[in-house]
């Protein structure tokens, strides 16, 4: 039986992501910073494991309880809204730190065993944020940006030991914690900058205006990251959902 490391499952995508691979009858271990925030349910192939993916003793931990990894699924990460000038450093850093090296350090983690196996995949959860230059996304698009630069480049490296490594992009995936979290980020800087403060709200509401649309289901993104974890021919950059795929296009 294959097993697959999921990072951040604890909602969202990562959940969605867990369970899936479920369904498909592969082993699963399940990663988060808090196991008891585990809603997946109960299964002889699931095992649920913490994972901080910007602390290296965690990761270290985590993989010597894994065992031998199959497929790695980089999902763990934050988001972030508002405009460059209001996103004070310490954030940047920590969005950073979380959608990127954490990325970087959970591939150099699971390498090793896969070389020596001779076989592995790595998919990495980015954002289709980066098809167009999307406003108060600055921060996070350009981590997502350079989280498909590691990837396409790894790729390269990867392939001549046996190892592909794929780039899946989520569109808008609005959920009932959507607003609040968008609303949070803009709080913990201190609003949007004055100078930005009238469109940063037009821009807020047009994307949840476009969040009615025909938009991402964390379902969506599942099917593409197993996808992107088992079939050799998939693209290197798979959009996820209808508003991601249209992106793509130039939509």
């Amino acid at each position: 039986m294959n097993t697959v490391l999921i990072t951040g499952c604890s909602t969202g995508f990562g959940r969605e992501i867990a369970a899936y691979f479920l369904e498909q009858g592969w082993s699963v271990i399940a990663t988060m910073r808090d196991p008891a925030a585990n809603t997946l349910p109960a299964s002889d192939h699931l095992r649920v494991l913490p994972l901080d993916v910007t602390d290296p003793a965690s990761i270290s931990a985590a993989i010597a309880q894994a065992g031998p990894i199959d497929v790695l699924v980089n999902n763990a990460g934050i988001g972030w809204l508002n405009a460059v000038e209001g996103t004070p450093m310490e954030a940047v850093r920590r969005i950073f730190d979380a959608n990127l090296f954490g990325t970087i350090a959970m591939m150099q983690a699971v390498l090793p065993g896969m070389r020596e196996r001779g076989s592995g995949a790595i998919v990495n959860i980015g954002s289709s944020s980066t098809y167009k230059p999307l406003p108060l996304l600055s921060v996070y698009r350009a981590s997502k940006a350079a989280m498909n630069a590691l990837t396409e480049s790894a790729a390269h490296e990867l392939a001549e030991v046996g190892i592909r490594a794929r780039m899946v992009l989520p569109g808008m995936a609005p959920s009932t914690s959507f607003a609040a979290s968008a609303q949070s980020q803009i709080a913990e800087a201190g609003g949007f900058p004055a100078a930005y403060a009238d469109f940063g709200e037009r821009t807020l509401a047009a994307m949840y205006e476009a969040a009615n649309g025909d938009v991402t289901t964390a379902r969506d993104v599942a099917e593409a990251v197993f996808r992107a974890a088992t079939d050799p021919d998939c693209p290197m950059f798979l959009p996820a959902g209808a508003d991601a795929i249209a992106w793509s296009q130039g939509a």
